[in-house]
């Protein structure tokens, strides 16, 4: 049987483990690590309320601030667009998804917001982070771009990477064609006991160590990018066993139980209602669905699990060498719970706790929980689908007296690239390598960390993915989503009173609905977004030449 472990891969390749850093060192700008988790739902860290054990986010979210109306961009890649550049996604050229290793122009449609890679119109965090000095360092999924080498972190400002160049692969035995690359290699796994979350970890602690070794007087930025908890359903058997037999009471109750933790913790406003179930009755299943259910949610409660274990051991590296003063650390997630790809659930229930299996999920009806108390699920606008938990930790930062702070500042992606500009005292840029560069669309969030009281966003705020349609101007959201076989319709919620958004306004406030609805035609018309049925015209036209080249 296999046993899992924090493995030294890359000490067995003789490469350095560590530094000898100083803490009086790191007097300067921060080092600066972005980690981002994948599906994860709103309400499943310790600290948002959930029942998963991650004591290691939760010291950070109680010796930090939590922002608990930080928003993502319903789906992995146009989030992780919007997060690296400071732009919403269509303008980076991923306005709906990157291509795959199987047909690496699948989503390029020939038109400028829908490239499936990012353009040269944007900067990435680490572009600009590099020409300040800032030593650049990526662990992890990139899911930006696949069709060659000139896609790659390396060619986005990262000067040394380790991870996963698509969108997901078997956490044991990731293999070509979503196996793992180094630098711009192939990797090839030989480890037995190789795990992604534990490798992609154990690289990023080893490249820290790396650069202050070579340039000891350079800050760092690390982008640690997790593909935990996303499907394939895959942990340690060891992690499972903890959560096994925890969710034989089924979602309702799981929901219910959140939900109360949500209001005593001061997370939701105890006014607001619990969003409607959207899964069968726990107590219709037989007695062998439901042990498979509980195993199900067991091995996704392990993968968060398992990914604050980690987080915890690279924080602890942060500390044994004296840099967790002055280093800043953000941690959120790309969308909201994953409800692919059915209400119980996908793959092969044999498969589940072993090292097989590809697309292996845990369902809507486990999504539904996850996204406690929220509607909807990853690729749709409603809360469910955007909201993500957000902690930032920064012991010289941050005043005592706001350690430990909830904010309710509405937030989006890109006030991640304007924060890290502000920390890393230097500037956007207007112009990059030769190319005109797209305005930055983020706030920073400096000032908030610091102990300033203001709005972040007075001005509207915009989503758009598959049809999905949102604004949020102050208090008001108005939302919409795309059903081809039903009249499309706008809803309009108050995000003070109502964010679990059960009480639709539209009716009542036509006015305040043609405002915004003006407003989201004339973001679309200036950031490059396409009307979703002239979307789908496009990959029509493209299926239809590729198979006429075919022929």
């Amino acid at each position: 049987m296999r046993s899992y472990y924090a493995y030294p891969v890359l000490a067995a390749l003789g490469l350095a483990t560590g530094c000898n850093r100083a803490p009086e060192a790191e007097a300067g700008r921060p080092n600066i690590i972005l980690i981002m988790s994948d599906d994860m739902g709103y309400s499943d860290l310790g600290c948002f309320g959930g029942e998963i054990l991650t004591p290691n986010l939760d010291r950070l979210a109680a010796n930090g601030i939590r922002f608990t109306q930080f928003y993502n961009n319903a789906r992995s890649c146009p989030s992780r667009a919007s997060l690296l550049t400071g732009c919403y996604p269509h303008q980076t050229g991923i306005g709906h998804m990157t291509s795959t290793p199987e047909n690496n122009s699948q989503h390029d449609l020939g038109v400028p917001g829908y490239r499936g890679a990012l353009n040269r119109s944007c900067v990435t965090i680490a572009e600009v982070l590099k020409e300040a000095g800032y030593s650049t360092l990526m662990t992890g999924k990139w899911h930006l771009g696949i069709a060659d080498s000139t896609e790659w972190p390396l060619n986005r400002g990262f000067e040394k990477f380790y991870g996963l160049i698509p969108g997901a692969s078997n956490f044991f035995k990731p293999e070509s064609p979503r196996g793992i690359t180094f630098m711009n290699d192939p990797v090839i796994i030989k480890d037995d006991n190789y795990y992604t979350t534990d490798a992609f970890t154990d690289y990023a602690i080893q490249l820290i160590g790396e650069s202050k070794e070579k340039s000891p007087e350079n800050p760092f930025f690390l982008y640690l990018a997790y593909t935990a908890p996303h499907w394939p359903l895959h942990a340690p058997p060891e992690v499972v066993k903890k959560y096994r037999g925890k969710y034989m009471d089924g979602w309702t109750v799981l929901r219910e139980n959140r939900f109360a933790r949500m209001k005593q913790m001061g997370l939701i406003d105890p006014e607001w209602e619990l969003s409607p179930q959207y899964s069968m009755d726990w107590d219709s299943l037989s007695k062998e669905k439901k042990e498979e259910m509980d195993l199900r949610m067991a091995i996704y409660a392990a993968m968060i699990d398992r990914m604050d274990w980690n987080i915890g051991r690279l924080t602890g590296y942060l500390e044994e060498n004296g840099m967790m003063e002055n280093t800043v650390i953000f941690f959120l997630n790309d969308n909201g719970a994953c409800a692919e790809f059915a209400e119980l659930g996908s793959g092969p229930a044999e498969q589940l706790g072993t090292e097989e299996g590809y697309v292996l999920s845990y369902g809507q009806a486990w999504a539904n929980a996850s996204n406690t108390p929220f509607r909807e699920y990853k690729h749709w606008i409603h809360e469910g689908g955007i909201s993500t938990p957000l902690i930032v930790h920064w012991p010289k930062g941050i005043p005592a007296n706001r350690r430990g702070k909830m904010l309710n500042e509405h937030g989006i992606l890109p006030d991640i690239m304007a924060s890290c500009i502000e920390l890393a005292g230097t500037e956007y840029p207007s112009e990059y390598a030769g190319n005109k560069v797209t305005a930055l669309s983020g706030k920073s969030l400096v000032p908030l960390l610091k102990g300033e009281d203001k709005v972040l966003h007075p001005e509207p705020v915009f989503w758009e993915h598959e049809g999905n349609r949102g604004v949020r101007l102050g208090k008001f959201k108005l939302v919409q989503k795309w059903d081809k076989d039903v009249p499309v319709r706008w809803e309009l919620y108050d995000m003070e009173t109502d964010r679990t958004e059960i009480r639709d306004l539209s009716a009542e406030m036509p006015g305040k609905v043609n405002e915004m609805d003006r407003m989201y035609d004339e973001w679309a018309s200036t950031h490059l977004v396409l009307p979703w049925d002239s979307v789908q015209v496009l990959y029509q036209r493209k299926r239809e030449s590729e198979q006429n080249t075919n022929r």
